[in-house]
């Protein structure tokens, strides 16, 4: 048995590229529509650009721990899921503040960017950073129509469709997280199961024989009392609620 988990590879998530792209988006859509009378003190620069970020980087962060943490891994990509969500909440109000009615899910503008489809990731093992941006870069192109648009309202709709996607996504990725755990159990199990393993193993290779009642390891011990007082024998590990015992052979 490994004792670390299978860790990392989130270059290769769709729920990952997905966050890259709406990261870029909500970077453009700050830069582009963000000012001095609607955003005066920057603040919501600030918090629309970390929530992306956060959504991003939780899903990376979640996926490097869950090789010693699958607690961890399911907790980061839930913060990862709440920072996105967030974020949609200040889409959502961008709308509400212009009293324009966001898109309604499902409708023609809306399913025209549902209908959008992100491509197979190409990268493969030991593949670094230059494919991936290829490739999110790639993803960001297909919904650059609506993202890049000089008008607001359509950017910002669009956003809150990617962000609905991106949301199922991550409730799904939790859930099979969650399953994971619950069929495979987390890392203090595996390094229980590893270090008894290993003992075993180390047990048999010298000799230690298993207990004849419950098959654990046994243990050299001096009979204190009786006929038998001052000699050697094995003894259970899981004394006294084990009594077995094997004559040492001499």
């Amino acid at each position: 048995m490994n004792l670390f988990d299978k860790h990392g590879g989130y270059r290769k998530l769709d729920s990952f590229t997905l966050a890259c792209v709406l990261q870029l988006g909500t970077w453009r859509f700050c830069e582009k529509f963000l000012n001095r009378t609607n955003d005066p003190g920057g603040r919501q620069f600030d918090q629309m650009t970390q929530a992306a970020r956060s959504g991003r980087q939780n899903i990376a962060e979640g996926s490097e721990r869950a090789g010693t943490s699958k607690g961890t891994e399911m907790t980061l990509t839930d913060v990862a899921r709440a920072s996105l969500a967030e974020l949609k909440g200040d889409f959502e109000f961008w709308l509400l503040r212009r009293k324009v009615a966001p898109w309604r899910i499902p409708s023609p503008e809306a399913q025209a960017v549902f209908d959008v489809r992100l491509d197979p990731s190409p990268l493969q093992e030991g593949d670094g950073l230059h494919e991936s941006a290829k490739h999110i870069l790639a993803q960001y192109e297909k919904f650059a129509p609506w993202l890049d648009s000089d008008n607001p309202d359509r950017a910002a709709n669009a956003m809150l469709v990617l962000l609905h996607r991106v949301l199922n996504m991550l409730g799904k990725q939790l859930a099979a997280q969650g399953e994971t755990f619950r069929q495979e159990g987390g890392f203090r199990e595996r390094m229980t199961a590893v270090r008894l393993e290993e003992r075993e193993q180390q047990q048999a290779d010298a000799g230690v024989p298993n207990c004849p009642e419950c098959g654990k390891p046994m243990r050299r011990r001096t009979a204190r009392s009786g006929m038998k007082a001052g000699q050697p024998f094995w003894g259970c590990i899981g004394y006294p609620e084990c009594k077995g015992t094997r004559e040492m052979e001499r």
